[in-house]
């Protein structure tokens, strides 16, 4: 994402979502307990738009997507997004699964990795915000369904069936998009889904940790690295290999690059400065 942007100011505060930011780390926590984290249309704009937001700003290095609560998130609310779209015409209902592919095209295309931390249900739209985050660190208790075909509408939603292909094999993601059957964290870290499998009650904490050891790394690197694995997924070989080698010739030429070789010679930790 572009870091230019025009004449509006950052939005403080976001009312359908609490963002706090801490040493390079923001923590974005959906917050309708209430109603097991459910999605609302002004959710899923504040998501949009806080992801772009960060992304001009450069100054997170780390992101944490967490639930508040008893859940991560139950998807959409069945009563303010469900039943509202029955009301919509062809061109509404347009903007709206445009605006929730944006969402996950944002956390994918940020500049920054993106941890979701997971307990409880992650539904619906709930799982496939955690498939699109970099790093999935689950509690025990945590089960994910995508559960679209169960109200009538295709598995593939907000680029579901691209991302679960590639994460866990295309045969796994034709049972779990088709059934919608919830999987349970054993299943789901034995198929690849989780990144970490936390300790009981212990996955915010466990998310945390990992997004301090991130934001204390070199944030170019990582932000390249995650730009290539997006990039590359559907490339041949050669064009890979040829954006890899332009890519390490520009970091190549980085302060943080120089910054290693210094501090392996003076036999010290390297001061990363993410540039």
């Amino acid at each position: 994402m572009s870091p230019f942007a025009g004449s509006a100011r950052s939005t403080e505060p976001w009312q359908h979502i609490r963002v706090t930011r801490k040493d390079g780390i923001a923590t974005v926590t959906l917050a309708r307990p209430d109603k097991l984290n459910a999605l609302t249309f002004e959710a899923y704009a504040d998501l949009r738009d806080l992801l772009a937001e960060l992304s001009r700003e450069r100054s997170v290095r780390a992101l944490v997507l967490a639930g508040e609560g008893r859940g991560f998130c139950s998807g959409g609310d069945v009563e303010e997004i469900i039943g509202a779209t029955l009301g919509m015409d062809t061109a509404q209902l347009l903007d709206f699964n445009r605006m929730t592919g944006q969402v996950v095209r944002a956390l994918r295309e940020c500049p920054f990795p993106v941890i979701a931390a997971v307990h409880g249900v992650a539904a619906g739209a709930g799982a496939v915000l955690a498939l699109a985050a970099d790093f999935r660190v689950a509690d025990p208790s945590a089960r994910f369904a995508f559960l679209f075909t169960r109200v009538g509408l295709s598995g593939g939603d907000m680029g579901a069936a691209y991302l679960l292909p590639r994460v866990i094999g295309l045969g796994h993601a034709t049972r779990l998009l088709m059934l919608g059957d919830p999987v349970r964290a054993p299943e789901a870290e034995r198929l690849g889904l989780i990144s970490e499998l936390a300790e009981e009650g212990r996955a915010d904490e466990a998310a945390a940790a990992l997004a301090k050891r991130l934001a204390e790394g070199p944030a170019l690197a990582h932000a390249q690295t995650k730009a290539l694995l997006t990039a590359e997924l559907d490339m041949p070989l050669a064009a890979a290999v040829e954006m890899d080698a332009a890519t390490q010739a520009l970091l190549m030429n980085s302060d943080d690059y120089a910054e290693f070789h210094a501090a392996f010679t003076e036999k010290r930790t390297p001061k990363w400065q993410g540039k």
